[in-house]
């Protein structure tokens, strides 16, 4: 927020089902927040709605790869393109994730799409012989996560991903507390002083030696917690078949990183119900994000929109349990209880 140079009466156009975090570092810039809605079926901010909301004041998109699945980045980026926009990825959850661009053009490495990814920026082949881009690896800047709840954590912790080279420089002195300390340490300048604002940002190093161990395992980490979404999904897809609740979808142009499972219920009492009921089994079923728009801090502010998709995942969604110690057969345990609820 501060490297997009965030001044007072900005706009920032963001989802509204998404953790205060991607809303609060540009508030703190003095942003005012353009809350836009989900997809229907997919908790995704929906890039078909973006353009109605850019003013003259707009200056940031932020799109949230919720559960690691790839918001539509060409959409997007094309938007950022005619008006002249930053994009920011919410890359939080989206560790090991990557984005399919349309009508690919095989057998060139260098090229995925007319709007996504520069030249300049690594591409990696899907299975299917697709080129795809790494999420975060798109947008101007981007943002992950490595909390306790993510892929792959450090307790607490993130990363900056800067894929425009105008932000380097500035970037490495607000990380180092305002100062152009790095440059002193690389024999660039004889001395170092106070230059700009910044803050402490930086992890000890043991923080981040406890993150790297398990950057060396991503791939069986990775593989694991695919092993379990899929259980979840074969053994609930018959259920979700017929009407009792949605699975997640994925869209074509997105891969899955098992970062969650989730399901939609009908309704706020379907899903108090079935979390209720797992909890009885000692099973812990949660809900996730509360409309950021309808919040206690930001209702007031909010230009009054009704955010329906929005406020039907916040009352309807319900995570399952999904971590690499989870065996196959807890997986099986948790399908049998909503299975004998459902039925």
């Amino acid at each position: 927020a501060i490297l997009c140079d965030i001044q007072l009466g900005d706009e920032v156009i963001i989802p509204s089902y998404t953790f205060v975090s991607t809303a609060l570092a540009f508030v703190r810039q003095g942003a005012t927040i353009i809350f836009a809605d989900s997809y229907a079926d997919n908790p995704n901010i929906d890039a078909d709605k973006i353009e109605t909301l850019i003013t003259p004041k707009t200056k940031v998109i932020v799109p949230v790869h919720y559960t690691g699945v790839a918001c539509d980045m060409d959409k997007i980026m094309a938007l950022a393109d005619k008006y002249n926009l930053l994009v920011v990825e919410d890359a939080a959850q989206a560790v090991d994730s990557f984005y399919l661009p349309p009508n690919p053009l095989k057998g060139d490495p260098e090229i995925l799409s007319t709007n996504v990814v520069q030249l300049e920026r690594p591409s990696f082949t899907h299975p299917s012989g697709r080129l795809m881009a790494a999420l975060g690896s798109i947008g101007h800047l981007s943002a992950f996560s490595f909390h306790e709840t993510k892929n792959i954590i450090s307790g607490e912790g993130g990363m900056l991903a800067i894929n425009d080279e105008r932000f380097i420089h500035r970037a490495e002195i607000i990380w180092e507390k305002g100062t152009n300390r790095a440059e002193f340490f690389r024999g660039e300048v004889n001395k170092y002083g106070w230059v700009d604002i910044g803050s402490s940002f930086l992890p000890s190093e043991v923080i981040a030696a406890f993150l790297w161990a398990q950057i060396e395992h991503l791939d069986e980490i990775q593989n694991r917690r695919k092993v379990l979404w899929n259980i979840y999904y074969e053994g609930l897809k018959p259920l979700a078949d017929n009407g009792c609740f949605s699975l997640p979808l994925l869209p074509e142009y997105a891969t899955n990183n098992a970062h969650m499972f989730y399901l939609v219920c009908h309704s706020l009492e379907d899903r108090t119900k079935l979390i209720a009921h797992l909890k009885q089994n000692e099973v812990l079923g949660v809900f996730h994000y509360l409309s950021l728009h309808s919040s206690p801090y930001y209702t007031d502010k909010h230009d009054g929109r009704e955010l329906k998709n929005c406020d039907k995942f916040a009352d309807c969604l319900v995570r399952l349990p999904l971590f690499y110690e989870l065996s196959n057969n807890d997986v099986n345990k948790i399908v049998s209880l909503i299975s004998q609820l459902v039925l």
